[in-house]
């Protein structure tokens, strides 16, 4: 099990997400990366095959960071989505293996028609 961050710090900018951990591992998430690969089941759906991507959130800000617990955090977005639970193990694997899940993301995108800037409903 992943320990807690001992340090959750957002950008003044309200665009990145600063996680720092005790073993002294930290990351910077960005909050498109954040709201894109929520944990929500609006964006995971409830079950195998249920997925959908989400277009059109490049600019998308933090509004809010509260707990969910003593295992997470609940991030609210300015596009009024914040039912993510984001565990500390889930942050843990956004910062290490987060630019790879993001590529997915993008050819998703590409694969849909979709595109970063341009919001549409999530398919």
């Amino acid at each position: 099990m992943t320990a807690a961050p001992t340090e959750i710090r957002v950008s003044r900018d309200r665009r990145t997400l600063t996680v720092s951990f005790d073993d002294g591992a930290r990351f910077s998430l960005p909050a498109e990366m954040l709201r894109v690969l929520s944990p929500s089941a609006e964006v995971k759906g409830h079950g195998p095959g249920q997925a959908v991507t989400v277009p059109g959130k490049r600019n998308v800000e933090i509004m809010t960071v509260a707990p969910a617990g003593n295992y997470a955090i609940r991030i609210g977005f300015d596009d009024m989505h914040d039912s993510g639970i984001y565990t500390w193990t889930y942050l843990r694997e956004l910062g290490e293996d987060g630019a790879r899940m993001f590529a997915d993301y993008e050819a998703e995108l590409a694969e849909k028609g979709m595109t970063r800037d341009r919001a549409e409903r999530p398919r």
